[in-house]
């Protein structure tokens, strides 16, 4: 009975695991919340974490298993343990939100401000630039759009009135009309 138990928590808490990972990617869409966002969306060590779990519920419930299945239950824990463990907290380590490299805020209203952050992995910058809105656990993320600089996409990003944000490329410009509650609204985008 103890083992059924103990099988069933595993269970729930890979399920627990799997539902905090979603609750995560839900919130990385534009208007997600920031700190849900920050906390939860780390794919590889909330699945990873959830598929060890339902092995290592598997190996407890071997009562009920063939040797042939005690056995492949345990090559694939150690195939989670040994590949899978060091490749999620890598994952964790490494794949933050990467690197800011501008933040604007807006003089007037302090809880607006504008991010522009290099999430390449490479030495070519690729800059994702959002508007953070609020403050604390309800500030949201509002994504303007990810520009390569190789192709001359992107060149800044400015408060370019009391509820505007202005994109410059080489080639056009995005003006984008910040609403009273923080979100944005559809670009205008013309030729340079």
């Amino acid at each position: 009975m103890r083992h059924k138990q103990l099988v069933w928590g595993l269970r729930g808490v890979a399920l627990v695991a799997i539902l905090a990972y979603l609750a995560g990617l839900h919130a990385s869409r534009s208007g997600g919340l920031v700190v849900v966002e920050r906390w939860l969306n780390h794919p590889v060590l909330l699945v990873g974490v959830a598929a060890a779990l339902i092995v290592v519920s598997l190996l407890i419930e071997r009562e009920s298993r063939t040797a042939w299945s005690q056995i492949g239950c345990v090559g694939a824990l150690a195939v989670l343990v040994f590949g899978g463990l060091p490749i999620a907290v890598l994952s964790y380590v490494f794949s933050g939100d990467g690197r800011w490299v501008e933040r604007k805020v807006r003089p007037e209203h302090p809880d607006r401000v504008l991010t522009v952050t290099d999430v390449a992995f490479s030495i070519d910058p690729i800059y994702h630039v959002e508007l953070l809105s609020g403050t604390g656990w309800s500030a949201r993320h509002w994504d303007l759009g990810t520009w390569e600089t190789e192709g001359g996409d992107f060149t800044r990003v400015d408060w370019s009135g009391p509820n505007q944000i202005t994109v410059t490329g080489e080639r056009e410009l995005r003006v984008f009309e910040v609403h009273p509650d923080g979100s944005l609204g559809a670009p205008r985008v013309t030729a340079r």
